[in-house]
């Protein structure tokens, strides 16, 4: 079989990929060892995403009286919750095959691996193409002083679908995954400890951002432990002892099990790459700003390239990939105007410059912060923790940075995103009619604290 595309993986990266290109003229096929979506469809973004909602309608019965309701009776079936989470992951994948469907992309189910003079072969089936795009995407890493055994030590994928919920929960690890399911478990009554070996949870944040997550979640009664590593854990028993290393000294703790949720492992090996000489470098393919790989005919897109490892940045390096392919006139994709959205509760949004680096790079800027306490509609709806807090150059009124933290804000941060790929400098974001009384007023009153006319704090 000849394509003009193949696209080994069938992720956000993958399948969205292989739809552009067919839109585009070329006749493309998609390899998938699993279901169609990948794991941000099947194990992550989106069944995460179902969990977290039914945490938080779950949060809100405790809280009824807070709204002047009065709820009696209440209470949480966890089968049912994971079973709805499993319910919303099935119709997006079989979404996918529809998509894949309607734009006549063929679906070559099987495992791929990439050979020499542009071919694919499929479980011993070869297929040929023009163009032969890697999407294979990332799975949970590993770490030696805790590997996974799936039942007292877990990944993100066995925590999605346990089949009892836990009493005890050690989380390793506080960035997006870590965060989300330590907010669901501790929602639904687990007694929760996180453990980060950096000074702060979400490291990757605004400090103000990391500083605001770890009130709110102690406040919530989960356990926070920074500057903190998991040296061992003994699994010997009825449950997990995972022996801590922290500035004080060695602590054990005890649990139900241990979540490693300690970043990401990319899925490259044994797919041919070394068969076909494509370049590697520290668990990524090295690919140029338009993903082609060192090898004529090979390309590689998503998490197992250098860039963010993000549902959203590996469809838009897809799309980026099959146009210039195509001969279209296109830009290499801006990392640094890439948001990043995690969607515990409270949320967090940011795109750009931290504080911190902007001071680091030596630019001279404008910092403003508009709280949510001081919002009409986030008090009127009960979320009035959390902020807006937004970066500028001083002389250029460039937009540095935006970061968020509270409800909906996932949605909010496009505005900054837009607004900084048109280069809109602060006195033009407040010069935008914001409607009130929406969260969104925020943003304009964050810009306006910054250049000192900021009305309602």
């Amino acid at each position: 079989m000849k394509y003009d595309i193949i696209v080994l993986g069938s992720g956000p990266g993958g399948y969205v990929t292989a739809i552009r290109a067919s839109q585009l003229g070329f006749k493309t096929a998609v390899v998938e060892k699993e279901s169609l979506g990948g794991v941000c469809l099947n194990w992550g973004c989106i069944p995460t995403k179902a969990l977290l909602k039914s945490a938080q309608v779950f949060e809100y019965l405790k809280h009824a009286n807070d709204y002047g309701l009065s709820v009696k009776e209440y209470d949480k079936d966890f089968d049912a919750v994971v079973a709805r989470s499993r319910n919303v992951a099935d119709g997006m994948s079989k979404g996918v095959q529809f998509l894949l469907k309607k734009n006549k992309v063929d679906v070559i189910n099987g495992y791929g691996k990439v050979k020499p003079g542009k071919k694919i072969d499929v479980d011993g089936t070869e297929y040929s193409a023009d163009h032969i795009i890697i999407a294979t995407g990332a799975r949970s890493r590993e770490l030696p002083s805790l590997p996974q055994d799936g039942k007292k030590v877990i990944g993100y994928r066995e925590a999605l679908t346990l089949k009892k919920q836990p009493k005890k929960m050690i989380i390793v690890g506080s960035g997006a995954i870590g965060v989300e399911f330590a907010y669901f478990y501790n929602s639904m009554g687990t007694e929760v400890t996180i453990v980060e070996f950096m000074p702060n949870v979400v490291p990757v944040e605004d400090e103000d951002v990391s500083k605001q997550l770890a009130r709110s979640f102690k406040k919530n009664g989960i356990k926070i432990m920074t500057s903190s590593e998991v040296t061992s854990v003994d699994t010997s028993g009825k449950g997990v002892k995972a022996t801590v290393k922290t500035k004080k000294g060695e602590e054990v703790l005890e649990a139900d099990m241990v979540l490693s949720a300690v970043g990401i492992k990319t899925n490259i090996e044994n797919i041919g790459l070394e068969d076909v000489g494509i370049v590697v470098d520290r668990d990524k393919i090295i690919v140029n700003d338009f993903y082609q790989t060192n090898i004529p005919g090979y390309y590689a897109i998503g998490d197992v390239t250098p860039g963010q490892a993000l549902a959203h940045v590996a469809s838009a390096e897809g799309i980026l990939c099959v146009e210039k392919i195509a001969g279209q006139h296109v830009e290499a994709l801006d990392y640094g105007n890439i948001p990043g959205c995690t969607y515990c509760t409270p949320e967090i949004a940011s795109v750009g410059l931290t504080e911190k680096q902007a001071k680091e790079q030596g630019l001279d800027i404008k910092v403003g912060k508009f709280p949510f306490s001081a919002s009409g509609k986030a008090s009127a709806g009960g979320n009035k923790e959390g902020f807006v807090k937004v970066i500028f150059d001083a002389k250029y009124g460039e937009w540095l940075g935006c970061h968020m933290i509270g409800a909906g804000v996932t949605d909010m941060i496009a505005e900054a995103v837009l607004g900084r790929k048109l280069e809109t400098t602060g006195h033009e974001v407040l010069k935008a009619v914001h409607p009130h009384p929406t969260m969104s007023e925020a943003v304009m009153e964050a810009v306006a604290d910054a250049y000192d006319e900021v009305i309602h704090i």
